[in-house]
């Protein structure tokens, strides 16, 4: 495989690899080295650096994104780790800074946003540190790997799927709220992707849209003031499980009946009333936050005894992972418990 490549993965591999993982007890954690073992004489190399900088857990997708990076690094107490969490791009940019004075050997990095991580994961590629990139892509491109969801087929997927609750292709009718995430390439892909479905549809308006940026409250209180805005409303498009519970909550203060919600990621409390057949959620779409340990991995396994010229000559540079529609005749296939997403 040459270095253009893309390797689509299933999440559903992704996911079944969650389930194993989530058995484990944990607590959250802010920032994180882990302790590296003694040089021995026998080792053919110096001990790797890898710092892996990513979003605080301010959400469920993300809170799943900190507790994988965690896992992962247990599995590999032979590199010295430095995972850093940050609520700001200004903070995450500093921390960038700070694993570079670390001198790491690479960083694994989920942008905050992608806009203002760009330019300091360039300064970092520049300097010879091996950059994977996962999830959030940057507006250039630096990163040696670059790992993401299908965020296309998530906005095409899920699109589809509120067509067909709504009528069927050609025929669906119905005024649909959609909600907007962070601005990345992520938001901007599952959107774009989504809006293409919908304006296909002549009977489908979209009578309100707006970011509330992933975030449970903000979901609350931008689905309320669109509410009161569109009149009325048969379904909402929230493209993520907390903006979905937000969007939920809002609907219920302001008593308003009859209105479904399609969210997206495989939260399992929402994979749980899907299952139960639950008529406000009637599907989802997954995307797993283990991908982050995914990176950590293709980190690990580059820079491991060496050679990282020559491996990087076989690795693919953009894999992506695949994304699955969950209904009530599938979803116990995506359910897990003891996730803890």
């Amino acid at each position: 495989m040459n270095t253009s490549s893309i390797l689509k993965l299933s999440s559903a591999v992704l996911l079944s690899a969650s389930a194993l993982f989530a058995i484990a007890a944990t607590e959250p954690i802010a920032a994180q080295s882990a302790t590296k073992p003694a040089p021995t004489a026998a080792a053919a190399t110096a001990t790797k650096k890898i710092g892996v900088s990513i979003p605080a857990a301010d959400h469920g997708w993300t809170a799943g994104v900190v507790w994988w990076a965690k896992e992962c690094a247990k599995l590999h107490p032979e590199i010295e780790w430095t995972i850093a969490t940050a609520e700001t791009p200004e903070k995450q940019v500093s921390d960038i800074e700070t694993l570079m004075a670390k001198k790491v050997d690479a960083l694994v990095i989920l942008a905050t946003e992608s806009a203002p991580i760009t330019p300091v994961a360039e300064e970092a590629h520049n300097r010879g540190i091996l950059v994977v990139n996962v999830d959030r892509g940057f507006l250039k491109p630096v990163a040696d790997i670059f790992i993401e969801g299908d965020n296309k087929a998530f906005g095409r997927k899920s699109a589809e799927f509120m067509v067909s609750k709504l009528g069927g292709k050609g025929k669906a009718t119905g005024n649909i709220i959609v909600l907007e995430g962070i601005p990345c390439t992520v938001n901007t892909d599952r959107v774009t992707a989504a809006l293409e479905v919908f304006k296909a549809e002549p009977g489908i308006k979209i009578v309100g849209q707006q970011a509330a940026n992933w975030n449970r409250q903000k979901a609350l209180e931008v689905t309320e003031t669109l509410l009161q805005k569109a009149g009325k409303v048969t379904a909402i498009w929230a493209s993520d499980d907390d903006m979905a519970l937000g969007a939920e909550q809002a609907l219920i203060e302001k008593g308003v009946d009859g209105v479904w919600i399609l969210g997206g990621a495989g939260m399992k409390d929402i994979i749980k009333r899907v299952m139960n057949k639950d008529p406000m959620f009637p599907g989802n779409v997954t995307y797993p936050p283990s991908m982050i340990a995914t990176g950590m991995e293709l980190a690990a396994g580059v820079l491991s005894g060496g050679k990282r010229e020559e491996k990087m000559r076989y690795m693919p540079q953009h894999l992506m992972i695949d994304v699955d529609l969950v209904t009530p005749e599938n979803a116990a296939k995506y359910y897990f418990p003891n996730s803890v997403y």
